[in-house]
């Protein structure tokens, strides 16, 4: 099982990506051992999640949410 997550970041930026474990992925971001944006930006919290059954559903999810606007993001979670 994979799982698509953001992240909302103290810069009130959001940051999507995706894992088999949300919870130890999240807090690799914290650590700064997660992708390069989080490095620079520090993760608040974890905003939203869905499941994917495999990889491949997974990463053409991630590509369809980073490409949609903010606005459109706020709206998926909120």
């Amino acid at each position: 099982m994979y799982y698509l997550y953001i992240l909302e970041c103290a810069n009130g930026s959001y940051y999507t990506g995706i894992t088999t474990d949300v919870e130890r992925r999240f807090q690799e971001h914290k650590n700064g051992t997660g992708g390069h944006y989080t490095r620079s930006q520090e993760v608040v919290r974890v905003v939203y999640t869905e499941s994917h059954q495999d990889r491949s559903s997974a990463l053409k999810r991630e590509a369809q949410i980073k490409g949609w606007r903010r606005e459109r993001k706020l709206a998926l979670f909120k």
